[in-house]
């Protein structure tokens, strides 16, 4: 099966080289690219693709407002953040917008090719050391809102285990580490994940981390 990626950067340089690498993948396929955030959401609502690559700082729309009217819009295209660094202070804001992780811009073509696979498979790419580093950084460096009353009720609606799970999950943990750590099948925590993001309405581990600082059920070291 063919990922359909679409690149939204204001550099050409960027654009073409990725489009370039990516294209030489067996298994991927460029099908559109964007010069700002406002002609992203439009080229997703034209051409459906699976991944959109999109860079924070564009014209006309950035990519955190990009970003959120992609996924208010489309519940099938993912979004991958670009960014020249890996501590940006724009991430955390994309990651609360939508996105599935990030992306460095210099990384290589390996990297890129199986960040794309990673975020289309439905999985957050940001790697568990990654995750707790970023979290935990921006919710120091930022104001973390604190959730409505409906979604701390939502919260309200897990079991004491989706809950501990949870919270290991925002500590940064894979399934395989959660399961080591409750001493359970992995089957059973992908199950648990699973459940969790369907009753908080959450895309994939990523949110369910920044959810799980918003609703102060894990608070930064």
């Amino acid at each position: 099966m063919t990922i359909r990626v679409l690149i939204a950067d204001d550099q050409m340089m960027v654009r073409e080289g990725f489009s370039v690498l990516l294209n030489a993948m067996p298994d991927i396929e460029v099908v559109g690219e964007a010069v700002n955030g406002r002609e992203a959401v439009e080229r997703v609502r034209d051409l459906s693709p699976d991944v959109v690559l999109m860079d924070i700082r564009m014209p006309e729309l950035n990519g955190i407002e990009a970003t959120r009217e992609i996924v208010a819009a489309d519940g099938s295209a993912k979004v991958l953040v670009l960014t020249t660094f890996d501590l940006d202070e724009y991430v955390y804001q994309a990651l609360r917008a939508g996105a599935s992780g990030f992306l460095l811009k210099d990384a290589s073509a390996r990297q890129l090719a199986d960040g794309v696979r990673v975020v289309a498979a439905g999985e957050a790419l940001l790697a568990p050391s990654v995750t707790r580093r970023l979290i935990t950084e921006f919710s120091k460096l930022t104001e973390v809102p604190r959730l409505p009353h409906a979604a701390q009720a939502s919260y309200g609606d897990l079991t004491e285990r989706e809950t501990e799970v949870l919270v290991l999950i925002a500590h940064g943990l894979s399934n395989v580490e959660i399961a080591g750590r409750l001493v359970v099948a992995e089957s059973t925590i992908k199950t648990h994940v699973s459940r969790i993001l369907v009753k908080l309405g959450l895309r994939d581990r990523t949110q369910a981390a920044v959810f799980a600082y918003e609703a102060r059920l894990v608070s930064p070291r």
